[in-house]
Order: structure tokens, then sequence, then C-alpha cells
């Protein structure tokens, strides 16, 4: 008896191990690619929007493309990947993994125990049918992948927001002390320029302005913008050229329950 106790706990401990080493490793992205489905622009494009998502919400959509599942059920399969990797952040559970078995033609989509609420496994069905299958089937897989995530992400938002605090635009934080400045400097100038008899006149015969006058506005406009340049100035926070976020920081530890969708295309 104790002999078949011993030889049962190794087939389940081989098992086990055999399933572990069948799940990939965890990424360092939001979208992973293991038959260059995608060209390396569609994909940069999915990263940048799934990581801009994860930062402003904190909610993490991951994507994974594989061949097979092999003999595993692809819904059991994505969640076992799904809570090795623990998408989404300890605590909230607010992770989902989109898992694309390409040469099954089967795709599965599993949300954390967080996000049950906001999307149920017939609302999961409904984007398979919807976004995914109808592109698939045309070959259009960044298009299918592109409008789930969109609706995963329509879906999620709102459930919860990014613990990350937004950075504050940093000001001189004395404009009111700059105004009374501006007054207390006009005001002694006109009393000096009275004084002179006249001679020193803010608007001339001709209508137009002194040159100091010209100099002085602009010295005070300057000093009340931060500086002569316009445009020019340190850092807010944003860049022009469309450039990505900073890349994805890694998963959060969610967890993940037995909800979910799959389907075939």
């Amino acid at each position: 008896m104790f002999k078949k106790f011993i030889l049962v706990c190794g087939f389940l401990l081989s098992a086990v191990m055999a399933f572990s080493q069948d799940l990939p490793a965890k990424p360092s992205t939001l979208v992973t690619d293991y038959t260059n489905t995608l060209s390396e622009s569609d994909r940069r494009r999915l990263e940048d929007k799934l990581v801009t998502f994860d930062d402003s919400t904190s909610t993490q959509i991951s994507v994974l493309i594989i061949r097979s599942v092999g003999q595993y059920d692809i819904n059991e399969y994505t969640q076992k990947v799904a809570r090795n990797w623990g998408i989404g952040q300890k605590g909230k559970n607010n992770g989902i993994l989109l898992l694309v078995a390409l040469g099954d033609r089967k795709v599965s989509i599993q949300n954390g125990y967080g996000l049950e609420g906001a999307i149920p496994d017939a609302t999961a069905h409904e984007i398979i049918i919807n976004d995914i299958q109808p592109r698939f089937r045309a070959n259009d897989y960044y298009g299918g992948l592109n409008a789930a995530t969109d609706d995963l992400m329509r879906l999620a938002k709102g459930e919860y927001k990014s613990d990350k605090k937004p950075q504050a635009r940093q000001t001189n934080g004395n404009g009111g002390n700059v105004i009374v400045l501006i007054i207390i400097v006009i005001v002694i100038l006109v009393i000096i320029f009275r004084g002179r008899g006249g001679g020193g006149q803010i608007i001339d015969s001709r209508g137009g302005a002194s040159p100091f006058w010209w100099f002085l506005g602009g010295a005070l406009l300057g000093r009340e913008s931060g500086g002569w340049g316009g445009f020019s100035g340190g850092n807010d926070g944003g860049s022009f050229g469309g450039g990505d976020s900073g890349g994805f920081g890694g998963f959060g530890g969610g967890d993940f329950g037995g909800g979910g969708a799959s389907g075939g295309w």
C-alpha cells in the first residue's frame, strides 16, 4: 500500500513538473509573440497601448501568442499562465490574459478575480465572437487583437485607478508677488517721471511707447513666464513625437479564478 502511495505521489509530482515546464517564462513585455505572427511595428503599437493603460489604471492586459497548448484545455492553460506570471496587481487581481494558440486555432480570455464583475464570462465570449473570430478568419491577427483589447480596456476602465501619483507641474509659486512688484514699479516710475516735469512720457506724441517701457514690460513679462524664450523651459511631463510611455514595469502578482471564455476561428 505504501509503495502504491509513493508511486501515485511520484506520478502526480511528475505531471505537475511537466505542466510547469510547458508554461512560457514570465516576459518583460505585455505582448509576447512566440510565433512571429505580428510585425514588429504592430507588436510595438499594441505594447505601447497596453503599457499606457497599465500606467493610467493599474489594470494589466497581456497578450500571448503561441503555437499550441498541446493536450491541455486552453482555458485551464491560460489561467495557469496568468497566475504563474502574476498579471495584475496583488490584492486587486485586476489582470487579463488574452492567449492565442495559433496552430490550434483557439483563443482564450481569462481575467482576475477583481475584474469578474466588469468582464463576465458572457461578455468575454462576445468579444471573441465579434472582435476576434471574423478578423482572425481573414488573417488579420493584429486587427482582432487590437479590437479585442480596446473593448477589454473600455470594460475594465474605471474599476481601478493607478496608485501612481501624477507629477505636479513645477511652478515658481510667486505669481502674486510678481504682480504686486509690477504695480509698485509702475507707481514709482510714474512718480519719478512726473517729478522730472513730464520728460518721461509712457506714450509719446506719435502714439508709440517709449523704448524704456517696452524693455521694462518685456523684462517683467519674461520674469512672470519663467524666463525669455517663449516655448523653452523645463520638462513638462510630455514630449513630441509620440514616444512610448517608458516601458513595461513588470507584473504585480495578481491572482486568477475560474472565469473567462474561449473559442475558435
